[in-house]
């Protein structure tokens, strides 16, 4: 069966994730202003930047959906009456909607902009599909309980466009409809402000003892009981296509860009490897890249029934991170990088390239200078620095490390200063 080419759906949280996906192979991203996105401690996009960012997309050819996906009250209103307004004039592919009413809005107020619904709105069978369908919906993004066969089912009896995530955090409530963080911390999961409460550690304690918490396992640390792995589809991408999902979803605009490359890195190939027309087979590399950033484990889901209760519980951890950022490469010229720091680095160092070809080689940092040219023999998180790079290393491709322990945490800034403090590159760069 001839499967056509998915498109790779990209986080966008700020405008370095934007650039960061685009560079690395993204069809498409999704983005939002933090007053109506369900990710509202992103770094998002507002007024003019949001304009910059659909602009910036569109010139390099990838389409940018917006979302609009709060579950909004009347006073919420005029405020997102005011940026439908600031919508047409950016002219993004699509709004990202979940709630009905706000559907109806943008089918009176921006008719030109395609409707797509929202995981939020829990679309789990044929009928809901059609409702969608039949109001003028473009596309809807699936609710993340069903099953492969589900979702085949629905295919074969609609005409509406499918789209799956297949990679980022899982929710414990259904489809990210969650109260948990709002009786917690007295933040709305269902407004863009959770505070990831189903991640933190439980411990049980005993009406009549209290303050003597209980384990519920002999981890005296608690335990994750409402923590999902996070959910990884990369091994099964044509059992995604072939049950008839047309774009293929990343989540984590919370993330940073060290996971953001990496995961529409690995994406990008394993589509491109998919639409080859050569039987599809699993890279080890790919699986290798994934575990290097910040995950919980992984688990396939809803996707094959029931997930299981396996991969909820992990013995008490929490994040795994193998490698981390060390760096951006602001611009190449004649083998020498300038690079804007995210972290500690050291003369002597072994670092690795994000870059097609050199995957997972490592390299000596035989030395450093400064923007002044002069010798360093170790920078820090937001200096700029000049390095020799081996061939093949492109503006924007990230430099990593394994984790090491030395007093410093990475921390990730925004871009270090302007390329032309470290040289003059050559035209075209």
């Amino acid at each position: 069966m001839e499967v056509k080419r998915p498109e790779l759906l990209a986080p966008a949280g700020d405008f370095e994730k934007l650039k960061t996906a685009i560079h690395y192979g993204a069809d498409a991203v999704f983005l939002g202003d933090s007053r109506f996105s369900l990710r509202g401690k992103a770094g998002n996009f507002r007024g003019e930047e949001l304009k910059t960012a659909v602009s910036y997309a569109h010139a390099r050819g990838v389409r940018v959906y917006a979302t609009v996906n709060i579950f909004p009250h009347n006073r919420d209103l005029p405020a997102i009456r005011e940026h439908i307004r600031l919508l047409r004039e950016a002219g993004p592919d699509a709004v990202i909607l979940s709630d009905p009413g706000l559907f109806m809005l943008f089918r009176r107020e921006a008719p030109g902009i395609d409707l797509h619904i929202s995981t939020q709105a829990n679309v789990t069978n044929v009928e809901s599909a059609l409702f969608w369908e039949e109001l003028g919906a473009r596309r809807v993004v699936l609710a993340r309980e069903l099953s492969l066969g589900e979702i085949r089912e629905i295919r074969e009896n609609t005409s509406i466009e499918l789209e799956a995530f297949v990679h980022g955090s899982l929710c414990i409530s259904y489809s990210g409809r969650c109260y948990i963080s709002s009786f917690l911390a007295s933040r709305s999961a269902n407004r863009g402000e959770c505070t990831n409460s189903c991640r933190w550690n439980y411990t049980l304690m005993e009406e009549k003892r209290p303050g003597e918490s209980l384990p519920v396992f002999e981890d005296d640390r608690g335990t994750y009981v409402m923590s999902s792995r996070d959910l990884c589809m990369v091994e099964h991408l044509p059992l995604l296509a072939e049950a008839g999902v047309s774009s293929f979803k990343i989540e984590g605009r919370m993330k940073g860009i060290n996971y953001v490359a990496g995961v529409v890195k690995t994406y990008r190939e394993a589509i491109d490897a998919l639409s080859s027309g050569r039987p599809y087979a699993v890279l080890q590399r790919w699986l290798r890249e994934l575990s290097r950033f910040s995950n919980r484990g992984y688990t396939t889901g809803m996707y094959f029934g029931r997930q299981p209760d396996s991969d909820y519980t992990f013995d008490g951890e929490s994040y795994r991170m193998s490698h981390e950022l060390v760096g951006v490469v602001l611009e190449v010229d004649k083998g020498v990088a300038c690079i804007g720091l995210r972290n500690r680095i050291d003369e002597g160092d072994m670092v690795e390239y994000l870059s097609p070809g050199i995957e997972e080689r490592l390299f000596r940092v035989e030395s450093m200078r400064d923007g002044e040219g002069a010798p360093l023999s170790i920078a820090r998180n937001g200096e700029v620095i000049l390095m020799p790079v081996p061939e093949g290393v492109r503006r924007n491709d990230l430099v990593r490390r394994e984790k090491v322990l030395r007093g410093t945490q990475q921390g990730e800034v925004q871009d270090s200063g302007d390329p032309r403090l470290c040289f003059s590159p050559p035209q075209g760069l």
